[in-house]
């Protein structure tokens, strides 16, 4: 059985429901999620509303990920 000990935890991570999300991974879904409602609200597409903040997303997760990588060498 896997035991979690809280220092190996870093301070990039957010715990939810006991798995550690690194904190990009939940600035890119809040991101997302504005620039939708946003998107959506001035207008009135669904379609561009969601691609758009698709793209948002994945440029984020993306920066990110690759940010992550780099500190970690």
């Amino acid at each position: 059985m896997a035991t979690v000990h809280p220092a190996d935890i870093s301070a990039d991570t957010v715990d939810i429901a006991g798995s550690a999300w690194p904190r990009y991974k939940l600035e890119a879904l809040a991101a997302a999620a504005v620039i939708c409602l946003i998107l959506a609200v001035v207008t009135g597409s669904m379609q561009v509303a969601v691609l758009a903040a698709a793209g948002v997303a994945a440029l984020r997760w993306v920066t990110g990920s690759a940010r992550h990588r780099i500190e970690r060498r």
